[in-house]
C-alpha cells in the first residue's frame, strides 16, 4: 500500500494529490474512470489526504481540482487504436491529445480544461493519465468482461503512481 508517513510528510507541505476518475457510466467501457472510483478509494486510505475526484463528465467543473493539483492523475478510458483491454500510460503534455471523442458539440472535455489551467499558468506540475482501451462505448451501464478484468491492475497502476510521487515529496 501506500507509505502514509511520507504522504502525511507532504501534507505537511502542502502537496496536493488528486485522482479524477471521468466518463460517462451510460456507454459501458466510456465510464471506466467512474467504475474505478470505488475500487480507489478502498486502495488508498482517507487518512493519506489524497482527494479522489468522481469527475464523471464534468467538464469545466474541473477546473478548480485540476488548478488546485501538484499532482494530478486521470483515469479515463483511452482510444489509442491498441487492442481492447490493453492498458495506457499517458503523462505531461501528451495527456491532451488523447482525449477527442466527445458525446456533444456542447461538451466540455477534460482537454478544454487543461488547456485552460495551461492558459491559466496553473497545470499541476505532474499529470499521468491511466486507462483502458475501451471494446465498445455502446449504451450500457456495465463494463465489458475485457476492460472489467483489467481494472484490478488499473487500480494497481494508480497506487503505484501516488507512491512514487509520496517518495520524492
Amino acid at each position: 500500500m501506500v507509505n502514509e508517513t511520507k504522504m502525511k510528510e507532504a501534507a505537511k507541505q502542502n502537496k496536493i494529490i488528486k485522482v479524477i476518475g471521468i466518463g460517462n457510466s451510460l456507454y459501458q467501457d466510456e465510464g471506466v474512470g467512474v467504475h474505478v472510483i470505488p475500487f480507489l478509494e478502498e486502495a488508498i486510505p482517507d487518512s493519506l489526504g489524497i482527494e479522489i475526484v468522481e469527475g464523471t463528465t464534468d467538464g469545466i467543473r474541473l477546473l478548480t481540482p485540476v488548478e488546485d493539483a501538484d499532482y494530478l492523475i486521470i483515469v479515463d478510458a483511452i482510444n489509442a487504436g491498441k487492442e481492447p483491454g490493453t492498458l495506457i500510460t499517458v503523462t505531461g503534455e501528451e495527456i491532451p491529445k488523447y482525449f477527442g471523442v466527445k458525446m456533444s458539440v456542447h461538451q466540455v472535455g477534460i482537454q478544454e480544461v487543461l488547456s485552460a489551467a495551461k492558459l491559466r499558468d496553473r497545470l499541476p506540475e505532474e499529470m499521468v493519465m491511466f486507462g483502458i482501451q475501451p471494446q465498445t462505448i455502446s449504451l450500457g451501464l456495465e463494463l465489458t468482461d475485457v476492460v472489467q478484468s483489467q481494472v484490478p491492475q488499473l487500480v494497481q497502476m494508480v497506487v503505484e503512481q501516488i507512491k512514487l510521487w509520496s517518495e520524492k515529496m
